[in-house]
């Protein structure tokens, strides 16, 4: 084929190209307003995680330092205009390929979110869940990326919802949604409540953690939001939102107290007397880490704290040990007869 053919051929496919990625992020921003506000509202946890990482349907990695190529480096050293110009092209190439990434995976994560409802109301009403039924959902151009946003959509049912997915039959592309009750802290909730809570406990007692303990209960329903939990208004799963706070603060898995002078009167809350007897810091950055899909270690100043709360843990388990001990007597003498 002549070289100029070969050209044509090549920028037509990359016009092509450009013009599904646009058109991909054109669908991001068509997604709901539920899902926009889960992905685009964010706390300030210094290293911790975003608010969606803990409300959203899919992994959300912590925040990376931005990086310079080595080239980049060796052209800093250079003093003329052409070497300034090249670090200035790399930094930019490099910041619009992280920008395309991260694009990329946010659309995959809103799309994950829109099947998540879906999904929700399907177990709800008792009615099968399809593939078919879910490409509609999410568009059939997005046919390749299913499984993955197949897989995101799984791990949130199963961490938030205490529901796992599970094939019909082998090559059915037919699914249910079965209650897991083998996760930490559910059999320990309230058995009277239909849905395990301990998905909503769970990022609500991140949210407090990442506010140095105590969070504003703008902060709760921040994060209640993100879940299309909204004040005054039924959800589907979890019902009316403030009994379902109410309940919390009653089973003492929160604290609700008023803030000393505030006008007008608010409140806050805590972990409560059964959350720190039942769940440790470690265990909330762990259920984090399962949703960003890192290890704790990856929010340095949380995970810090985290250990020294496991070690406080330890020496008083020991102390009490050592208590026990000391009042059955020890380890009796043995007595020689003569």
């Amino acid at each position: 084929m002549p070289r100029g053919q070969k050209s044509k051929l090549r920028a037509r496919e990359k016009r092509r190209h450009n013009r599904a990625q646009t058109q991909g992020l054109k669908d991001a921003q068509a997604a709901p307003a539920e899902v926009e506000a889960a992905s685009s509202t964010s706390i300030d946890c210094g290293d911790g995680p975003s608010a969606s990482a803990v409300a959203s349907t899919v992994p959300v990695s912590p925040s990376v330092p931005a990086t310079t190529s080595a080239t980049a480096g060796v052209s800093c050293k250079r003093s003329d205009g052409r070497g300034r110009s090249h670090v200035k092209k790399n930094k930019n190439f490099s910041q619009a390929s992280n920008s395309t990434e991260s694009s990329v995976q946010d659309l995959l994560d809103r799309k994950a979110s829109m099947l998540v409802q879906f999904l929700l109301n399907k177990y709800k009403m008792n009615e099968p869940m399809r593939k078919a039924d879910m490409l509609k959902i999410i568009h059939k151009r997005y046919r390749e990326q299913f499984p993955e946003i197949l897989e995101k959509a799984s791990v949130s049912l199963d961490l938030i919802f205490g529901l796992q997915m599970k094939e019909v039959k082998p090559n059915s592309h037919s699914y249910t949604l079965v209650c897991n009750t083998d996760d930490l802290g559910r059999g320990s909730l309230s058995s009277a409540w239909q849905f395990p809570p301990r998905g909503i406990l769970m990022p609500l007692l991140s949210v407090i953690f990442f506010r140095h303990n105590c969070a504003s209960e703008e902060d709760i329903w921040e994060i209640l939001n993100m879940f299309g939990i909204y004040d005054g208004k039924r959800h589907i799963i979890f019902g009316e939102p403030r009994k379902l706070i109410e309940d919390l603060v009653k089973e003492k898995y929160l604290e609700c107290r008023q803030v000393p002078n505030s006008d007008p009167p608010s409140v806050e809350f805590l972990w409560g007397s059964r959350a720190h007897a039942e769940v440790t810091k470690m265990k909330v950055l762990e259920f984090l880490s399962k949703i960003n899909g890192t290890t704790p270690s990856d929010f340095p100043c949380h995970y810090e704290e985290a250990l020294r709360e496991e070690e406080q843990r330890a020496q008083a388990t020991a102390a009490t040990v050592a208590g026990s001990t000391s009042k059955s007597g020890g380890v009796p003498r043995a007595t020689s007869s003569r």
